[in-house]
């Protein structure tokens, strides 16, 4: 029986293996590999992205898990490259300066051919927080500049050069990342880390609105808990006992949704808070 005039064709029933060929994507905080930045840059260039690496190396240095070699980082993106005709570019940047943000879409833009079309703002500060009794404002001031106004800033970079491009260019995608901080519990010990993220995920749509007009979809994701290595021994148990399969998200349990929102596939999907837990139990 032929398809309704309004269904897809059979072609367009099969999946590309590389959805992503052609274009081009810059995620943040993606400088270790233990991270969730790292899985997601590796899953952006499997599916055929050429990706540009943001890394801060001072941050996962003075951070209990150390900082990783930028070399073999880039080089575990490169070696995940399903296109050969896609690049990976790296480079750093101190996202709590108020000029790097647009410097830093300017580069990765430039880097990857002069175009720039996912965005996947992932990096955080760690640290520097606390209980409502032990924050100041030192705190609260240093967690909204990273983990808040450098995401609008880049947001705003990037919606700057894609106003540029002819109307209605396909394959825009901002992917932002928030905490679980609205969940049952929330995050009394990081009140700093909570209300930013919390943040994020409360301008989701309103951004989501913004971008429309340049065929942009803008979503945000909480990953849940996921073993990057900030805790061992019987906290990890624990939170590993909370969820029903047993273990700990990993780092790639969260990247494969990011890399599909970043497809055509999702192009429908825009505006939304969307937890990637396992069904995290709190």
């Amino acid at each position: 029986m032929p398809s309704h005039p309004l269904s897809p064709g059979t072609e367009d029933l099969r999946r590309d293996a590389l959805p992503l060929r052609g274009r081009t994507a810059l995620v943040t905080g993606a400088g270790r590999r233990a991270g969730i930045g790292h899985a997601v840059a590796r899953r952006l260039a499997a599916y055929g992205a050429s990706v540009y690496v943001h890394h801060h190396v001072p941050h996962d240095a003075a951070m209990p898990w150390g900082a990783d070699r930028v070399e073999e980082v880039v080089a575990g993106v490169r070696e995940a490259l399903g296109d050969p005709a896609a690049r990976v570019a790296d480079g750093p940047g101190d996202l709590s300066a108020p000029g790097a943000p647009a410097e830093l879409i300017a580069t990765a833009a430039d880097a990857l051919g002069g175009r720039l079309d996912i965005l996947v703002a992932n990096h955080a500060l760690s640290g520097s927080d606390g209980s409502l009794d032990a924050i100041d404002a030192a705190m609260l001031d240093a967690h909204w500049a990273v983990d808040t106004r450098s995401v609008i800033l880049l947001v705003q970079a990037y919606a700057r050069q894609r106003a540029a491009l002819p109307p209605r260019t396909p394959g825009g995608r901002v992917v932002m990342m928030t905490s679980g901080q609205d969940m049952a519990g929330g995050m009394p010990g990081e009140i700093a880390y909570a209300l930013q993220k919390g943040a994020l995920a409360s301008v989701t749509r309103s951004l989501a609105s913004t971008l429309a007009e340049y065929a942009v979809t803008v979503n945000t994701v909480n990953p849940g808990p996921v073993d990057t290595g900030y805790l061992t021994g019987e906290a990890h148990r624990t939170v590993a006992a909370m969820f029903p399969a047993g273990r700990w998200g990993r780092p790639d349990d969260p990247a494969r949704l990011i890399a599909w929102l970043a497809t055509d596939e999702a192009e429908w999907i825009t505006g939304q808070v969307i937890d990637s837990e396992g069904g995290f139990r709190r």
